[in-house]
């Protein structure tokens, strides 16, 4: 009888420890992880490997020329540019050359390159330019499979239909369908057009990047019709190259347009106009673009690209979205 009193008197004394100046006993559920839908890209014009940019990476090493804006490619999720020819294990036949002599607008990039794609966080690359059949359809299918066993997609693959030309990718829980315009490569206007419209009725990002236009002169009516074109079908945003030049940048029906973005990495130098470029660090959410920062670029002379002193800017701040 005794031991069962004693029972009864210490519960008593647990449960008025409960209710007498204790701390209450908590239970949390467990909550369900919300993942925030965001992503950073960076956008690049024309990138470059031949000529006196392979003679410094034979000099220096493979990853010399981008060494300089190393922190800023690796700032964001993926980076994003335009491969201006083919990756191949061909000699080169520009690096010599003056601008007169056959051969020095013909390019190829050493198999190194893909490597240094891949180190600087440039996973993705538009395939649909000028310069991209420099070495035959050879030159296209060993860059692909040189890309592919490198880890760095691509789209705008002029080899392959235009619904094949598309990279779906997801970052940071965004769909994107990137689709490539090209004044040399692409099929028809209402082609990439119609494709825009059905990557956007999917729900997904579209972004529109384009190599077009004419060299070192601003943007033509002609490219400033096609772009409002495909942001009518849908796209969130249009990026241009080719004009190795930073050409206008407008706000139409609420989507931006880059016309040129100038060069990520080339070597020319005559003017400041070719040796600075635009990059562009876009936020983007499920809905489209969040932010734009705007970060311009300059070429050296030591065949490096590095970072203009003037400070970039960023759109959000600015009150444009």
């Amino acid at each position: 009888m005794e031991w069962f009193l004693g029972i009864i008197a210490a519960t008593v004394v647990f449960f008025s420890a409960l209710f007498v100046g204790a701390e209450p006993i908590v239970f949390e559920l467990p909550r369900p992880m919300i993942v925030e839908e965001k992503a950073e890209v960076l956008f690049g014009g024309d990138l470059f490997f031949d000529r006196a940019i392979r003679i410094a990476m034979e000099e220096h090493g493979p990853d010399y020329p981008l060494s300089c804006i190393a922190p800023t490619l690796q700032s964001v999720d993926i980076v994003v540019a335009n491969l201006e020819g083919p990756i191949t294990s061909a000699d080169s036949r520009s690096v010599g050359t003056t601008p007169d002599e056959m051969g020095h607008y013909t390019f190829t990039f050493p198999t190194s390159t893909v490597g240094v794609l891949f180190r600087h966080n440039i996973r993705l690359v538009n395939l649909g330019n000028n310069h991209i059949m420099n070495f035959g359809r050879d030159g296209l299918l060993e860059t692909k499979v040189l890309l592919e066993s490198g880890g760095i997609g691509y789209f705008g693959d002029p080899d392959v239909s235009e619904s094949e030309r598309v990279a779906r990718v997801t970052i940071g829980g965004v769909h994107f369908s990137f689709v490539n315009w090209s004044d040399w490569t692409s099929d028809k206007t209402d082609h990439t057009v119609a494709q825009v419209r059905a990557e956007a009725r999917e729900g997904r990002v579209v972004v529109v990047y384009t190599h077009w236009g004419e060299e070192y002169v601003p943007a033509t009516e002609r490219m400033k019709r096609l772009a409002h074109d495909f942001v009518d079908a849908g796209a969130r945003l249009v990026v241009g190259s080719h004009p190795h030049i930073v050409q206008e940048h407008e706000v139409y029906k609420g989507s931006h347009i880059y016309y040129s973005l100038g060069n990520v990495l080339f070597d020319q130098y005559w003017e400041a106009a070719v040796r600075e470029g635009l990059l562009l660090k876009v936020t983007f959410d499920r809905n489209g673009v969040e932010a734009i920062e705007e970060i311009p670029t300059e070429l050296q002379r030591n065949r490096t690209v590095c970072l203009l002193k003037s400070a970039s800017s960023t759109l959000q701040e600015a009150g444009v979205f």
